[in-house]
């Protein structure tokens, strides 16, 4: 296991373009064979090319783990299929006006941490999907708690203002060690640059030395 670099687009903020798990990677149907490829080897992944919505911001707009994805209302019938026909996974479309599930939800296959304002009948949904249990919880204060961390079933890395009391939640409820770190040479909204999973992590091509050490530490990999 190790931890690779790479861009999308020559952009370092891959989270923001690509969703991960353990079982699959959904990257923009612009992407090259070859860096598909790439993925598929360093996080023994099935890559899937699709767009949510007809946008090409996967990791921002869904949230999924090995048990389902969640998805914004944008979301048309030939996106979800283009994941259904490679993975049996659950899939729901959220009929609400929010739209960055990706930036609402962290989940591991443990649990969930999702967005305090989210209905509690949308809190719902998105646990019968991920077949987890969804805990409202904030990261540094914030309600984007998608955007501020990176979560596997091996560890979670967070922005680093992250909170005693909020790690002790994160920790609780997605049952992994957890710990601080930036990405991209500072960037404290860690998701935007970094994929994992059990198998490997794959950092935005900016990520400096350091910040790969803190990776490896919190995600349980090597660099």
């Amino acid at each position: 296991m190790a931890i690779f670099l790479f861009d999308i687009f020559g952009n370092a903020s891959i989270g923001v373009y690509c969703l991960t798990t353990d079982k699959m990677a959904i990257v923009p149907p612009q992407v090259t064979d070859a860096k598909a490829k790439r993925l598929e080897e360093w996080l023994k992944v099935k890559v899937i090319r699709s767009t949510i919505g007809g946008s090409v911001v996967m990791g921002a707009l869904a949230c999924a783990n090995s048990n389902g994805i969640v998805l914004p209302h944008a979301t048309n019938e030939e996106e979800v299929q283009a994941v259904k026909s490679v993975l049996d996974i659950n899939a729901a479309v959220m009929q609400t006006k929010k739209t960055a599930y990706g930036n609402l939800v962290l989940t591991n296959d443990h649990g969930a941490i999702v967005d305090p304002g989210l209905r509690g009948k949308d809190v719902t949904k998105i646990e019968d999907t991920l077949d987890v249990e969804a805990v409202p919880g904030e990261i540094a204060g914030l309600p984007y708690v998608g955007s501020l961390a990176t979560a596997t079933n091996k560890g979670v890395l967070t922005h680093p203002l992250l909170k005693e009391e909020e790690q002790k939640v994160l920790t609780d409820v997605l049952k992994v060690h957890v710990d601080v770190g930036t990405i991209n040479c500072g960037i404290p909204y860690v998701s935007t640059g970094l994929l994992g999973n059990k198998y490997g992590a794959v950092a935005g091509s900016v990520t400096t030395g350091p910040e790969l050490f803190m990776i490896g530490q919190a995600l349980d990999v090597v660099k």
